[in-house]
């Protein structure tokens, strides 16, 4: 077995807040991440930490790019257990897109048809949850997620749990945290 994390957060950027509006859920945003330590973390969102209007594939990290700069992101961390078949084929299709990242856009109409219960789908373009959601049942892995998806509905994949409520800059993988997260046996002991 292998483990993934699915970060769901909230920034507080003015996009963000208006995401926030129009759903009504507590995060506005949904990355995927190939490692505990959140290193390998893939999503839809700002290519450039102070241009909101600029998106598209990337790869993010705790203290660097917006997660940096939103310092105050709020998160709720969830562990998946997969199998290394569906891990393989999982990184394989990030890195496919990745790649690829040149050709691929940020589908912002996608994003605000969602506040409307609509769906725009293009073709090479996502919002974060689209991404995230595409990715997974590319690889296989049974997500039961809704058609028109949204941040908020990864907290109802079944088999995840939740291993961190916080900062995002808080997170930490350390000894401790790990310790602790093992002793719910959400990973095994190596």
């Amino acid at each position: 077995m292998k483990e993934i994390c699915i970060v769901l957060t909230h920034t507080g950027t003015i996009l963000s807040k208006i995401i926030k509006k129009y759903t009504k859920d507590e995060f506005s945003h949904v990355s995927i991440s190939l490692d505990v330590e959140l290193k390998e973390m893939y999503s839809f969102g700002r290519l450039n930490p102070y241009n909101p209007f600029w998106g598209g594939f990337v790869h993010e990290e705790i203290h660097k790019g917006t997660f940096k700069r939103f310092y105050k992101t709020k998160s709720k961390i969830y562990l998946l257990k997969i199998t290394e078949e569906q891990y393989e084929d999982l990184k394989n299709n990030i890195k496919q897109i990745e790649q690829e990242k040149e050709k691929y856009k940020f589908n912002i109409m996608g994003l605000l048809a969602v506040g409307f219960h609509r769906k725009i789908r293009k073709t090479h373009s996502f919002y974060c949850a689209e991404f995230v959601k595409y990715v997974m049942e590319k690889s296989n892995i049974n997500t039961k997620l809704p058609d028109i998806v949204k941040p908020e509905d990864f907290k109802n994949l079944e088999k995840a749990e939740v291993i961190y409520e916080g900062l995002l800059k808080s997170y930490q993988t350390s000894k401790m945290t790990l310790g602790y997260i093992r002793k719910k046996k959400l990973l095994p002991y190596y």
